[in-house]
Formats: structure tokens, sequence, C-alpha cells
């Protein structure tokens, strides 16, 4: 393997000679073996995006001589298309704000560019990675505007799948809408509810979650692109400043919209733990739903079992026949990581200090990834676990029928204390509610049978006047 040689403010390195990259990634490769894990791909596409906005305005305002804007443009347009993404090797946890990231987007795109023109890699008289791929950009503008337009492209398909677990769970809330059931409260036996309830309650806690994310977005709108290393534009043309931001307004297609005040994006990350803490909500839901239904499937002999799971894997490599609710168990694991993710980004966007935060590296690792695997556990979710779910209703109707859930609703018309001798009598003598109360001439059956008519128990306003 040859090298090359290449020089920085510490002297001269040899950089590998098939790299893209060079000497300042160089430094950073070494400088942090962290986590093993580059930035994710879309920050990477990102930063370029950004790069070839800056390129085409710089072209188009004079700053930058047309043949190496457009071969910059087309540096950038190889790498979004798929291309070189193996040279972008820094690690996603930095120290330096993510300028190690955007220098190896300046080299990466610079070397490239000289390539296209005919050069070789290294030769940065032709196209520089600074003076050219960096021309009016500095990290402190470059790398949070690049971190708001990744996380909205990972925004959008979660918001999407939030919607279409909405839907699965009204179906299944529409499907199971006459399963009469125990309710329970603090997993002791409460009041019937039907089935189809349960799930309409999660329906629209994640109908929330759904809504609070698809309107988020528009918090991640504003960028500090132009602003350079504070926000105010310093070593910036006027004219650079509000045309960049209309390039990328093109190239990404979304709302962006340069800041009012261009300092505020540039030092404070509060937008990122807004968003991580709206993520934290829909995991707590999603959280809570997945552990509902590992209980309501428990067993399938020993447990509640009033639903089946769709079976996706043989469970135990010693207990015969056993299948565990491995997808409900993912998500919780999704959901736990993604509240842990939460904590990080809160202490590194408080982390700030002054007019810039060097900590956010570790908000775009962690908030990256939680937007990344949630959409990622909402889709299994829905495709191997809720869509599949049937309702024991056997099961459902036996757990009613030896339970004293129904006793809240005779009690208006018997009384608490003769409610609990039936109570106390039907559990001594192994029978169900109704034959004690029949026994005991408590209520005719006819009326009986009227009180404890499935939509008359699980419907509001079903009070009816003791008589």
């Amino acid at each position: 393997m040859g090298f090359r040689v290449e020089h920085d403010l510490l002297g001269e390195r040899q950089v590998p000679e098939e790299a893209y990259y060079g000497i300042h990634t160089l430094r950073a490769i070494e400088n942090f073996p962290l986590t093993g894990r580059p930035i994710h791909k879309k920050l990477v596409m990102a930063l370029v995006t950004v790069k070839k906005a800056a390129a085409l305005a710089n072209t188009e305002l004079g700053f930058l001589p047309e043949s190496i804007g457009k071969a910059i443009t087309a540096a950038c347009d190889e790498i979004l298309a798929g291309n070189l993404l193996e040279q972008f090797v820094v690690d996603s946890i930095q120290g330096g704000a993510g300028t190690s990231s955007n220098m190896n987007a300046n080299e990466v795109i610079a070397n490239r560019a000289i390539e296209i023109l005919g050069g070789k890699k290294g030769d940065y008289s032709m196209v520089h990675p600074i003076n050219h791929v960096n021309l009016f950009q500095s990290t402190n503008d470059v790398y949070p505007t690049a971190l708001r337009i990744a996380a909205i492209w990972l925004l959008k398909p979660l918001s999407e799948s939030m919607a279409r677990l909405q839907e699965a769970l009204q179906q299944k809330e529409n499907e199971f809408c006459d399963c009469l059931k125990v309710g329970r409260t603090q997993l002791q036996d409460a009041v019937p509810i039907m089935l189809g309830q349960e799930f309409g309650a999660y329906a629209q806690a994640i109908a929330r979650d759904r809504w609070r994310l698809y309107k988020v977005e528009e918090r991640l709108r504003q960028v500090n692109i132009g602003g350079t290393a504070v926000g105010t534009g310093l070593n910036a043309d006027k004219r650079y400043i509000y045309l960049v931001t209309e390039k990328l307004q093109d190239l990404t297609g979304l709302g962006l919209a340069r800041a009012e005040y261009l300092m505020d994006p540039t030092q404070n990350a509060d937008v990122f733990v807004e968003v991580s803490g709206l993520l934290k909500s829909a995991a707590v839901n999603l959280s809570k739903i997945a552990s509902d239904l590992r209980l309501l499937s428990s067993g399938p002999r020993a447990g509640l079992m009033e639903i089946n799971l769709p079976s996706m894997q043989a469970g135990s490599s010693i207990m015969p026949g056993k299948v565990n609710p491995i997808i409900p168990e993912a998500v919780n694991q999704v959901a736990f990581q993604v509240m842990a993710n939460d904590m990080a980004i809160t202490l590194a966007a408080q982390a700030g200090q002054l007019e810039l935060n060097a900590m956010l590296p570790l908000i775009a690792h962690n908030l990256l990834e939680s937007l990344e695997i949630m959409d990622n556990a909402v889709k299994i979710f829905i495709k191997r676990c809720i869509s599949g779910i049937t309702a024991n209703r056997e099961r459902c109707g036996k757990l009613l029928e030896e339970s004293f859930s129904t006793l809240a609703a005779l009690t208006p018309h018997i009384g608490y204390d003769a409610a609990t001798v039936v109570a106390q009598k039907a559990l001594a003598e192994k029978k169900s509610v109704r034959q004690v109360v029949l026994e005991m001439g408590l209520i005719e059956e006819e009326k009986l049978n009227r009180l404890l008519c499935p939509y008359e128990l699980t419907k509001p306003g079903n009070f009816e006047v003791r008589s």
C-alpha cells in the first residue's frame, strides 16, 4: 500500500494513497477510537448536501471558479448516490463539536473533485478542502444544519410508521369490540371491559405521539447555515448567507428557513432535547403497550392467555414447545434505549458553553439512533405482532365468569354489603357471581341478565336506579 504526504498545523503525516480522506481525518481516526461506529449515514448525506448547496451558491455568486464548483458538485452527487460512503470513517463521538466530521466531508469531496478534474488525490492546489469545499462555512454552522436535516429525514418515516401503528391498533379495537373480559387495576380483577376497548386506549396514546412527532418537525426547520463560527456570519458574503439557504431548500425539498438570530441555533441545542423528549414519550407508550401484550398473552396454560401473539420462533433450547413474546420484548428494549439516549442528549445539550455546544456529536449520535431504531421497532411491531394478534374469547369469558368483576355493576342494586357477602360466598363455594345472586334471590333473573349484558357493562352511563 502506497502513501501520500499531507501536512496540517501539527506537521506532516502519511495518508494511505487510495484514501479519499486526508490528514485531518487521519488524526481524528487516531484520536477517537471510541464507539467503533462512524457517523450516521443520514448525517453523512446531510453534510454532503450542505456542501453541495454551498458550492452551488458560491459558484453562482462567482466566488468559486466554475470548473471547481462543478467538480465539487459532481463529487457531492456521487456520494449522495451512495459512492465513497466507506470513506466517512470518523467515530460518531468525537471532540471538536463535529469538526472532524466536517473535515472528513471536506477532504473526501475535495479529493474526488480533484480526480474529476484529472488530478491525483492530495493535490490541494486544484481543489482545497477548506479554501474551496468549506468556503464561507464553519463546522459550527455546517454540522448543526446537517443534523437538523438528518433528523427531519428520519423523523418523517417514523411519523408515518406511528400513523400505521395507530391504524393497526384501531383495527384490533374493531375486531375485538364484542369480546368481554376482566378489566384489571393494579393487576387485580376490576370491572368488565371489552378487549377492543383496551386496544382503543392504546390507539389513542399512539395518536398523540403521532401528532407530536409530526408537529415537532417545524422546530428543526430553522438552520444556522451562513452564520459561520458563532452566528455573526464572519467571513461570509451576505449574498451567500441568503442564497445558500435557498439552495438547501431546493436540494432537500424541505421547508428550511434561515434562523432569524443565527447565534441561537449555533449555541443552543434545546430543539434536539425537545425532539428527543417526544421520542421518549412515544417510547413510554410503546413500552407500556408491549408489556401489556406480554402479560395478556402469558401462558399458555398458567398465565392470562387472553390474547394470542403470532408465533415468530422457537423460544427455548431446553423447553420443547415454548414460544416467547419476542417482538414485544424487542420493542421494550428499543424503548429503554431511547429513554437512555434522551438522558445523554439532555446532559449534552446543557453542557454547551457560551457561543457553542461542543457536545453536539453526542446529541447527533443518540438522536439519530433513537429516530432510526424507533422507526424499525414500530414497523416490526405492526408486521410481526399487532397485525396477527387474535383473541382467546373462551378464555376471556371463563376468567370473567370466575371473577368478581361483575359485582361492581350489581352493587347499586343490592348494596355494597350484600355484594361483599356474594363475593365471599362465591369464593368459598367456588360458584359464579350470577349463581350466588340468583340463589340468594337478590335480583330477578331477567333483570340480572339485562344488568350483566356485555354492552351494558362496558358503556358509559349504564347506571340504573335501584328498585
